[in-house]
């Protein structure tokens, strides 16, 4: 009866370890209905957009390096780079091996998919973050999806915004932005250091290596929390391009080294994307979990359709959200279609996936011990640590930037609540370490997929203010060149008007400033031209 099945599956549920639990509410949340989402509103904006993504990426990499005056806290580029030391992290070194070894090489072929579809997610994200944010008089900006579900849909949906910014915080807290990211440093260290001597801790022996790497780190990401925004985006301009030209050329001399087995990675990929068994027998999944979890860990890596990127957009100094929608699909395309897809062939090339006994980071780890030539691969784990140490760095002061954030569209700006959630996440990257990562990849998965329900509703609702607002733009602006002329006639029209008005034109000193009206005035009084009469001159 319906009784006794539901009799047993609750017997059968208190039987289940912690671990089972969170393995159940993942294959749950990332279940077809999700993936189908996903994928459906990305070819959607994709198709409708005209394939945008394609067209306008040259474009889109030119704005990145292009200063632009408006509202806002940082450049472009800052807030692109604050997005991707968010993006950029443990996903594209440990996710990508996660991926590989459950669904087999076919999962890259699904993350390559979804990063395809996904830029135009995040083009239409960062496009309604700048147009529907708030600027406070201080000059702070606050925007993202909650800001564009409230003032794009109406108050009555803004029960959708606070979802999503609870969930915001959630994933901060206990999925991308600490527990995932520490997990993965730790675990990179005591493989390193695996002969160092062991302390009990919580009823298990851990590396001590582990622990004092999880120490320093809490430290220095405290260190760094308490400086702001604006010290995060400086940290991140920093380091996020000198750890994707490290990562990238590392993964190019694997695949130079083992040049000639390239096209073979490549059939395997393709071939394991529809029929995982014939790559890997009977080891593999279904075709299904090699596609759940090429997606899951695709999303997990750039975040598309998450809703974290547009909070970040929407800190950039900028006047046209489309010209910040162009800069943002730029993260995906670097993040999945280049880092990722560097370590999924070295992956995939060694055959380190295909290793018993390995997960997590030890089966890149084997990748690039594998792969380099030489002296290199002695070498292999230890520069893979180094570029793990900050990729993964960054993703925890980028996920702080967006928690915070988040926190602020429910409470407020209120310094308290800002310092206490501060001194929350700082508490969970220093217990991240000692959770296992079967544990720790799940929890982020299950966060990841409910953050991203709220964020893909609205953009469905909003998909024709991007379609309007991307047709007007490319009306006005056709070429580069035609925007960057008519950015200069706005700022000079800009100047003049200040001068009209007697204010101080844009980047000058107020106090310093004299009108030029008044500076005529006073050199008249001082040295009146030959012949003025007495009334013109002041002289009575």
């Amino acid at each position: 009866s319906a009784c006794r099945r539901r009799a047993a599956f609750f017997l059968a549920f208190l039987q289940m370890t912690f671990e089972e639990i969170v393995q159940a509410i993942d294959d749950f949340v990332w279940g077809i209905p999700l993936i189908v989402l996903i994928l459906g509103v990305g070819i959607y904006l994709t198709v409708r957009l005209v394939f945008l993504p394609i067209r306008k990426l040259p474009r889109a990499f030119r704005y990145m390096f292009q200063k632009e005056e408006g509202a806002g806290e940082v450049s472009s580029f800052g807030a692109l780079c604050t997005a991707l030391s968010a993006t950029i992290g443990t996903g594209n070194i440990v996710g990508v091996a996660t991926a590989i070894v459950a669904g087999g090489p076919g999962a890259l072929f699904w993350m390559w998919l979804a990063a395809f579809f996904g830029m135009a997610t995040k083009y239409a994200e960062g496009l309604l973050a700048v147009k529907y944010r708030k600027v406070y008089p201080d000059g702070h900006t606050l925007g993202g999806p909650f800001y564009y579900i409230e003032n794009g849909l109406g108050r009555r949906w803004k029960f959708l915004a606070v979802i999503f910014a609870v969930l915001g915080m959630c994933v901060g807290l206990f999925g991308i932005g600490t527990f995932s990211q520490v997990n993965s440093i730790t675990d990179a260290v005591g493989n390193i250091f695996s002969s160092a001597p062991t302390l009990a801790l919580f009823g298990r022996e851990y590396n001590i290596a582990v622990i004092i790497a999880g120490v320093v780190l809490t430290v220095i990401v405290g260190l760094v929390l308490f400086g702001g925004v604006k010290r995060i985006a400086k940290v991140s301009e920093a380091v996020v391009p000198f750890m994707v030209i490290l990562y990238v050329l590392v993964c190019l001399v694997i695949l130079g080294a083992n040049v000639t087995v390239i096209p073979q990675a490549f059939a395997q990929i393709f071939v394991g994307a529809f029929n995982p068994r014939a790559v890997a027998g009977g080891i593999a999944g279904s075709f299904f979990v090699a596609m759940q979890n090429g997606i899951a860990r695709g999303i997990f890596s750039n975040e598309a359709g998450l809703g974290s990127a547009p909070i970040a957009a929407a800190a950039a100094k900028t006047k046209e959200p489309v010209r910040q929608g162009l800069v943002s699909m730029t993260g995906t395309f670097l993040d999945t279609l280049v880092v990722c897809t560097m370590t999924g062939l070295a992956i995939v090339i060694t055959g380190a996936w295909n290793v018993e006994s390995l997960q997590g980071v030890a089966v890149t780890m084997q990748a690039f011990s594998q792969g380099l030539p030489g002296i290199l691969g002695a070498a292999g784990p230890v520069i893979l640590m180094v570029c793990l140490i900050f990729f993964a760095f960054t993703t925890i002061l980028g996920w702080n930037f967006y928690g915070e954030r988040c926190l602020e569209y429910v409470a407020g700006r209120k310094k308290a609540a800002i310092w206490a959630y501060r001194v929350l996440y700082i508490m969970a990257v220093f217990i991240g370490p000692y959770m296992t990562v079967e544990a720790v990849w799940n929890i982020a998965d299950i966060f990841n997929g409910l953050m991203a329900i709220p964020n893909l509703i609205a953009l469905i609702l909003l998909s024709g203010v991007v379609f309007r607002e991307t047709k007007s733009y490319f009306r006005r602006y056709p070429t580069m060149k035609s925007a960057a002329l008519e950015s200069s006639i706005e700022a000079s029209a800009e100047g003049a008007a200040c001068r009209l008005e007697g204010d101080a034109p844009p980047g000058g000193a107020e106090e310093d400033y004299i009108p030029p009206a008044e500076l005529a005035g006073r050199q008249w009084e001082e040295d009146p031209p030959p012949g003025a009469p007495p009334e013109e001159n002041g002289k009575k």
